[in-house]
């Protein structure tokens, strides 16, 4: 089958092929949060999409990179909307405030990257994609990170892989455990503790770098 008649397949009459793929990922995320991995069929997303499995096979070429695809445009994006928004304040600023709010988050919010994750630790082609996904959301917090240590709002001593690290540990943290019904945690007191954690990532203040030379045992200084 040829480019141009795989391109007539994938389509809705009346709609561009593009949108029919976006119907497709919105389809596909919906039924991967809501069956799993292992239970979500391609028939499935298809007819969510009022489209043919051929026309969903045109378009991506298995269900895991239909997984994939649906995880990088429809998983969430408020880290980058945030830094696109709030250019006025520095990424140490913009990180806590995105820190202060994930005690907030819902059970239902984060289902794609959940059922990403939990696939990823019995199927290896869901690994090998779920993978180059986060080592490109890795890469984006580790080249934020240098950008602080630049702006001088990070310690330029502290490692930028271990900081990204323990930001995205901390992120999707705040998606799995909302499952688990765990009791609220008063909302001033996680602030309070983020706010702690960011001031630790700061350089240190000029009168803490002016130490007192220490005293040797014996010697009268």
């Amino acid at each position: 089958m040829n480019g141009r008649l795989l391109d007539v397949v994938g389509r809705i009459t009346g709609v561009s092929a593009a949108e029919t793929r976006e119907r497709l990922l919105r389809a596909g995320a919906a039924a991967f949060e809501e069956q799993g991995f292992e239970g979500t069929r391609v028939a499935g997303s298809a007819a969510g999409a009022g489209v043919s499995n051929g026309a969903l096979y045109s378009h991506f070429a298995s269900k895991t990179e239909l997984l994939a695809e649906a995880r990088r445009d429809h998983g969430p994006h408020d880290l980058a909307a945030l830094f696109v928004d709030e250019t006025e304040r520095s990424v140490l600023d913009l990180l806590v405030a995105i820190g202060e709010g994930l005690d907030q988050r819902s059970g239902e919010s984060g289902g794609l990257v959940v059922e990403a994750l939990v696939a990823a630790r019995r199927d290896a082609d869901v690994a090998t994609v779920t993978g180059e996904h986060l080592r490109e959301r890795d890469g984006w917090l580790i080249d934020l990170i240098r950008q602080g240590q630049a702006e001088g709002t990070v310690d330029p001593a502290l490692s930028p892989e271990v900081v990204s690290r323990f930001c995205m540990m901390l992120r999707f943290g705040s998606i799995l455990l909302p499952a688990a019904g765990l009791p609220s945690l008063p909302h001033d007191d996680w602030r309070a503790l983020i706010a702690r954690l960011g001031d630790a990532l700061r350089p240190p203040a000029e009168s803490d770098s002016t130490t007192t030379a220490p005293v040797t045992e014996g010697v009268t200084p």
